[in-house]
């Protein structure tokens, strides 16, 4: 990335003020919350099992990793290859590992500080939810390593690291793709959250459709409510009702609601966008492709920095580092259900694209610089 770094983690920390799960955001400033204060224990959402020690490397080089998710895992994909990596990670280094799972402040703070109590060698957080907490609790224990992914505070302490994407490079790609398929010339996106972040997803989605038609016309709607990354139900219905209005390709960024979205596609004929891995299989037909990103390998590569005192306090991943892309880009796009296998001839252009934006031949605007 060319932005010079303290721009990155300044903007991330202005954009991701909203934590996820009905918290919305603005582009105020992130404040600092107060030092940790101790807290009971977590009572509605206790640790996982800890995998068993492995022997993969030798035994004077164990370590041991605390997993804190800011929702249950349950369907939400990004949460599930947060904590494959951090197990993939441990069983490696002949290692165990722990999954707090949390429903809210209360048990993700109490979770977090359960964490500290164990004195693990890296606690893993996961998602701008935890931003804030991240911040907190790195600055009031300066001895205890964190890693988090997907966001940053404005000045992050040493003990923290970050790993962060770019989303808007693989949404830019799909964009692609709905340029040349959608037939109405009208597309649209169903997005968890009204905040700067998810600009990433949708603006950079129509962006990429207009740079193959600049007469494609936008629309976007939001989730929102208590639940917006678990309610496929309201996402179902958003997607139905904008799909009413004319766009015949329809961007799903709602993690565990898209199951909503992709159900309204089938009823309704629309074509639409996965995120975060490969959706396709949950509607085939109807999906034509993903906006992955590949949270467990980022998780691992971060780990391992850290562990091995190489890490920078802030690591972006985008598609020259493998942390994002699309399956028109993977070697199994063949066998992935997603309908974009079926138009080889944009397949090429997408990854001629792709090929430009990693070679910096072709700038994809990131909307979080505006």
């Amino acid at each position: 990335m060319t932005r010079p770094l303290k721009i990155l983690v300044l903007v991330l920390a202005l954009a991701l003020v909203g934590a996820a799960c009905g918290d919305s955001g603005d582009d105020a400033p992130a404040t600092t919350a107060a030092p940790a204060t101790t807290a009971a224990p977590a009572t509605t959402a206790a640790p996982t099992t800890t995998a068993a020690p492995t022997t993969t490397m030798a035994p004077e080089d164990p370590v041991s990793l605390i997993y804190v998710s800011p929702n249950p895992l349950g369907v939400n994909n990004f949460l599930i290859l947060g904590e494959v990596g951090t197990q993939r990670v441990a069983e490696r280094r002949g290692g165990t590992w722990k999954t707090f799972e949390s429903v809210d402040d209360s048990t993700r703070r109490a979770n977090i500080e359960a964490a500290i109590d164990e004195a693990p060698d890296v606690i893993v957080l996961t998602t701008f939810t935890l931003v804030e907490m991240a911040d907190e609790y790195s600055k009031a224990n300066p001895d205890q390593k964190f890693i988090i992914i997907d966001a940053c505070p404005e000045e992050p302490a040493p003990n923290l690291h970050c790993g962060v994407f770019r989303e808007h490079e693989g949404a830019f790609l799909l964009g692609v793709m709905a340029g040349h398929l959608s037939e109405a010339k009208q597309i649209g996106s169903v997005v968890a959250l009204d905040i700067p972040f998810f600009k990433r997803w949708w603006q950079s989605f129509a962006e990429g459709a207009q740079s193959v038609d600049p007469d494609i016309e936008n629309s976007v709607v939001f989730i929102a409510g208590d639940n917006p990354f678990s309610d496929p139900a309201r996402a179902k219905e958003l997607a139905l009702s904008l799909a009413a209005q004319g766009p015949d390709h329809i961007f799903a960024v709602g993690a565990g609601s898209n199951g909503g979205i992709f159900e309204a596609a089938a009823e309704a004929g629309f074509l639409s966008y996965g995120v975060d891995v490969n959706e396709c299989p949950s509607a085939p037909g109807y999906i034509i492709d993903n906006n992955l990103k590949v949270v467990d390998a980022v998780v691992e590569q971060l780990l391992d920095q850290v562990l091995d005192g190489t890490a920078g306090p802030v690591v972006s991943f985008g598609l020259s580092e493998g942390g994002t892309g699309v399956m028109a880009l993977q070697p199994g796009l063949a066998d992935s259900q997603c309908v974009i296998a079926d138009h080889p001839e944009i397949v090429e252009e997408v990854r001629a694209v792709a090929e430009g934006i990693i070679d910096g031949s072709i700038v994809v605007n990131d909307p979080l610089f505006g």
